[in-house]
């Protein structure tokens, strides 16, 4: 018979989640799990956020915080390069929400719904690496107008929205100021849209998302 694996070597798992029952139910499942250990339990993700990394593995975190959505963690764990692993623990079914969490770059997505073992092997899953979510259309992820812009034109749309001119624009990144009437050029047509104003809309959705 295999050795349990000792807790120290155990997976570190920061559980955000406001719901004190639910709190209640994981804590004691974890306990009984040699290869998983409750690190932390905040009901905020900006407890998550804040977080010294060390002792962090992996986060399990529920859609809807005292202080912000699952999605709020996340994108601010991507501005951050955050190498904390997240699990999306939700209460939301809706495939536009796991479509976005992933997008944001959950690793794992799993329903309080579910069965307590689909929960842990989600847990485990992503703890060991990989990604594990419900079917969803891959392809369909990144399905956005703005995914056909490559890097430089993702920044300078991201510069546009802030309001600066062409010729701000090209102070910034160092080009002329035709080179950058050329690229806006070429966004408008990659995302159908007449203006920047149009553009600038579309970027502020995806952002937002």
């Amino acid at each position: 018979m295999a050795e349990d694996r000792p807790r120290s070597q155990a997976t570190h798992v920061f559980l955000l989640e406001a719901n004190p029952l639910v709190v209640s139910a994981i804590t004691s499942l974890f306990a009984e799990q040699e290869d998983l250990s409750l690190a932390r339990i905040s009901d905020r993700g900006t407890d998550l956020i804040t977080a010294t990394e060390d002792g962090i593995d992996l986060a399990v975190i529920a859609w809807d915080l005292a202080d912000m959505k699952a999605v709020d963690v996340l994108r601010r764990l991507r501005a951050k390069n955050s190498s904390i692993r997240s699990v999306i623990f939700s209460s939301n079914r809706e495939p536009s929400a796991l479509r976005q969490a992933v997008r944001l770059g959950a690793r794992g997505y799993c329903y309080q719904q579910d069965d307590i073992n689909i929960f842990f092997t989600t847990v485990r899953a992503v703890a060991a690496g990989h990604i594990c979510i419900p079917y969803i259309d891959l392809a369909s992820v990144n399905d956005t107008p703005l995914a056909a812009l490559n890097a430089r034109e993702r920044e300078l749309l991201d510069i546009l929205s802030r309001g600066w001119t062409n010729q701000q624009i090209a102070n910034r990144i160092g080009m002329s100021e035709n080179t950058v009437k050329y690229y806006l050029k070429n966004i408008y047509e990659k995302l159908n849209v007449r203006n920047r104003s149009m553009a600038v809309a579309l970027w502020t959705r995806e952002v937002q998302n």
